[in-house]
């Protein structure tokens, strides 16, 4: 597998820096269908809002254009959560994640000048934009492009969080691309996991790796994912790091019971 020593995230966009990333960890990423289907709708998308003048109304179109004509929207029915990750399958499909339908959304809007923004909310990715001439900020939801007001937003806290849990000003602030990618490439590695799709996992796990190499919680992952793999030396040097450098994480006890596992079959295997 390639890695991300030529490529500087920094530099790209979060929809570049994800097809640079996905072309590594999947050999038959179609990286040709993807740049194909983004430039017709960036097109299409020209063409169709041509005639409006204001920002404002440039975007309602665009909303209207992405989620009714397209039909870009929530994954339904049997689907592996992997492929509502993938941008090739999300542009094939219709049908992706908050983040990967917002990380479209997002390229379209950068390529049309209209300036929205990415915010990891506490529950999903939502995209955000403020208006200079009325002082105010819109909050959209990329799963629909419905506009989110803030009482919706704090009943999404309390269903999902907690009872208790309050709206606060950071929950709303743009999120630099880099954490954008990652809480991409974490959700993505974890449904793969859960497929079953070990190599895979593998790969997304090494790039996170490469992007935070003293992460310990994806240190303990590429340990689990060893231990799946029946790589036992690699996978305990990477789970003892783990419960070394975060003994006070609840998880730990149970990555201590999976280490006395490894070594009790190490022992049995010899």
């Amino acid at each position: 597998m390639m890695s991300l020593t030529n490529i500087n995230l920094s530099k790209l966009s979060i929809f570049d820096s994800m097809i640079a990333i996905s072309k590594i960890i999947r050999e038959d990423f179609r990286l040709k269908y993807v740049m194909n289907e983004l430039n017709d709708k960036v097109n299409e998308a020209k063409i169709y809002m041509s005639k409006e003048l204001t920002k404002v109304c440039q975007l309602k179109k665009l909303l209207q254009l992405f989620y009714a004509h397209w039909k870009f929207g929530t994954a339904c029915g049997i689907y592996k959560l992997s492929d509502t990750l993938w941008i090739d399958y999300v542009l094939e499909n219709k049908q992706g994640a908050a983040v990967s339908l917002g990380i479209i959304l997002l390229h379209i809007a950068q390529k049309l000048k209209i300036p929205l923004k990415p915010v990891i909310f506490p529950t999903q990715l939502i995209l955000k934009i403020y208006w200079t001439e009325n002082n105010e900020t819109w909050f959209i939801d990329p799963f629909n492009g419905e506009i989110l007001d803030n009482h919706t937003l704090e009943i999404w806290l309390k269903g999902n969080i907690s009872p208790t849990a309050e709206l606060y000003k950071d929950d709303l602030n743009e999120s630099k691309s880099l954490l954008v990618i990652k809480n991409v490439l974490r959700n993505l590695k974890t449904a793969l996991m859960e497929e079953e799709k070990i190599e895979l996992a593998l790969n997304v796990n090494k790039i996170l790796l490469e992007i935070s190499p003293n992460d310990p919680y994806e240190i303990r992952d590429r340990g689990l994912i060893y231990a799946q793999l029946e790589c036992n030396h690699v996978a305990l040097t990477d789970l003892i790091h783990f419960v070394e450098s975060c003994p006070e994480d609840p998880i730990s006890e149970l990555i201590k019971i999976k280490i006395h596992a490894i070594k009790r079959k190490k022992v049995i295997l010899h």
